[in-house]
């Protein structure tokens, strides 16, 4: 049975395909388009499907959409309906219901486009994706609109190493939880509780990246870096409208950070000391509070494991402070915690409800997150050959590629699929050796970013241990670790101004030619370590195709581009 999972409700389009409980494909549209997140999450762009995803997800599993047995939709309109007063008579041009002011005016329209979600998907798709796309049939008879933060949770759960564990979800909102808590066991998902609108961490953490001259809904990972910098002297503040209860709730007073701290920060605007402590007194404030209902999950649920999802844990910084203070034994978090991730979990969890009473459990266990497309040598050889572009054929990819990153140059790797989710972890990445202190600085320069942005190390899996703290098996950049001090001047580039890491571990099987070429630098230099960062530059997606990636390389500073077998060179 195949099952296609769409997000679209709010950012990160994405498509996810799995087909008798594996995982056949995932895409976040934003790969195909070149629009950073899909689209802005306003009510208005909720028509917008991620077709090119789909089209993939289809092209992947070699079948049309008329073959798709269900489709899974990460936002069920039906979830809003304590929130909403509907009108006794219907639009006249429409067989929807309008509805009342809930959050804003256009509700209204949010609720409608998703309810017609269907149509717009057999009818709306762009002309070139016809092949896969055209003569879908009655898409309202294989249609599921799967809670948000249900969606959230499966992604979660039913990927993970484990039988049996406690579910946490944060995000900015669903329909209308903001939190929602879990239990999973086996085939078996239940939620025990949710914390409802308008209580929201995430929304407090787009409020205040909106304040220091952020994109809200975007650049929250920016707050969390530029907190490194920054004191504890305004915690007290965020501590005065944050209130946990004993039950898992927590309810947030509405505030204006203006009246506390003066006009907010704009776009391009110097960073004042004012802004680092703000930041880093958020940070200490979503920790703290997460830490909370941490504890009361474990007391509800006396289980030993924890997964995690939605926006909200893609805050590396406050997973590290669950996994060493919280009462959890392991912590597990989806890769694609954001909204894209509901994509897969919706489809998971349609697989799930249909055939839940599988003898086994459900499994389709992410180890790595290659779901993406992928080029061969033929398919990009005649890409070069026809764009005219001077290129060599490597004898061994990763001894000559090892030798280059030796030499202290930066390169952009282009191997095998494409990631799932908003980490480059080595198939779309920007390499480099992170011996000299400098190279952050000329990784933020290539790539246009702030200068307190920091750059992340990725080890080979057995070696993590030797260079960072309490090192566990991450292959994610889901989580930090301390820089062991007796390193730290081996592999300055890497560590932050607080002494961590966001380290991504390796191993043979999740990549193999990934995994050898750190192998080679290490043997050539002592290092087990590199530098990676996504392949992209600022305001655009990782890149997807060849033409993204030799456009990029063309058009920045990077000394070589190591695309499949090949070589381009400047």
């Amino acid at each position: 049975m195949y099952i296609l999972g769409i997000n679209a409700a709010f950012h990160d389009t994405a498509a996810a395909l799995v087909k008798d409980g594996k995982i056949i494909a995932a895409a976040e549209e934003e790969r195909f388009t070149h629009i950073k997140h899909g689209k802005r999450p306003v009510p208005f762009s909720t028509w917008e499907l991620p077709f090119h995803a789909i089209d993939y997800c289809l092209k992947t599993a070699g079948i049309t959409m008329w073959e798709v047995d269900r489709i899974a939709y990460s936002f069920d309109p039906d979830g809003v309906h304590e929130a909403l007063v509907y009108e006794e008579e219907l639009l006249s041009d429409t067989d929807v219901l309008p509805a009342s002011d809930v959050y804003n005016g256009w509700d209204t329209i949010f609720l409608n486009y998703i309810r017609k979600t269907p149509e717009q998907l057999r009818d709306g798709y762009p002309h070139h994706l016809q092949k896969r796309l055209a003569n879908a049939g009655n898409l309202n008879e294989k249609w599921a609109f799967v809670n948000h933060h249900v969606a959230h949770a499966a992604s979660a759960f039913f990927p993970s190493p484990f039988d049996q564990a406690a579910v946490l979800t944060l995000d900015g909102r669903g329909e209308m939880a903001t939190t929602g808590y879990f239990i999973g066991q086996g085939n078996s998902l239940v939620q025990i509780a949710t914390v409802d609108m308008p209580h929201s961490l995430g929304m407090l953490y787009e409020k205040i990246t909106n304040y220091l001259g952020f994109l809200h809904s975007s650049d929250e990972y920016k707050v969390m870096a530029l907190a490194s910098y920054g004191k504890p002297v305004y915690l007290e503040d965020f501590r005065s409208v944050i209130r946990v209860g004993n039950d898992g709730q927590y309810t947030i007073d509405e505030f204006a950070p203006e009246q506390w701290w003066g006009p907010g920060r704009k776009k391009d605007d110097p960073f004042e000391q004012l802004h680092h402590d703000i930041a880093h007194s958020l940070q200490k404030a979503l920790e703290e509070t997460v830490l909370k209902l941490v504890n009361w999950l474990h007391r509800q649920t006396n289980m030993e494991n924890l997964c995690m999802a939605g926006g909200v844990a893609l805050n590396c910084v406050m997973n590290a402070v669950i996994r060493d203070y919280g009462p959890f034994k392991n912590v597990w978090v989806q890769p694609a915690a954001g909204d894209a991730g509901t994509a897969l979990g919706a489809a998971q969890w349609l697989d799930v409800s249909l055939n839940g009473g599988r003898e086994v459990r459900y499994t389709s266990e992410m180890n790595h997150v290659y779901w993406g497309p992928e080029y061969s040598d033929d398919e990009i050889e005649r890409f070069m050959i026809w764009a005219k572009m001077p290129y060599k054929r490597l004898t061994n990819i990763a001894k000559e590629t090892a030798a280059i990153l030796a030499e202290d140059k930066i390169i952009a790797w282009y191997q095998g699929r494409m990631e799932f989710g908003p980490r480059s972890l080595g198939s779309r990445s920007i390499l480099a050796s992170p011996i000299h202190p400098d190279m952050q600085a000329r990784l933020n320069d290539i790539k246009d970013r702030e200068d307190f942005r920091p750059v992340a190390p990725v080890v080979l899996e057995e070696d993590a241990s030797e260079w960072f703290e309490d090192a566990r098996v991450s292959p994610f950049m889901l989580f930090v670790f301390p820089v062991k001090d007796h390193r730290a001047g081996q592999i300055p580039a890497v560590r932050h101004t607080d002494g961590t890491a966001r380290v991504q571990t390796i191993n043979q099987e999740q990549h193999p030619l990934y995994y050898e070429l750190i192998k080679e630098f290490k043997a050539l230099t002592g290092v087990p370590v590199l530098v990676n960062t996504s392949f992209n530059t600022r305001g655009e997606p990782i890149v997807c195709t060849p033409r993204d990636a030799i456009e990029c390389f063309w058009t920045s500073p990077f000394d070589a581009l190591i695309i499949n077998s090949f070589i381009l060179e400047k």
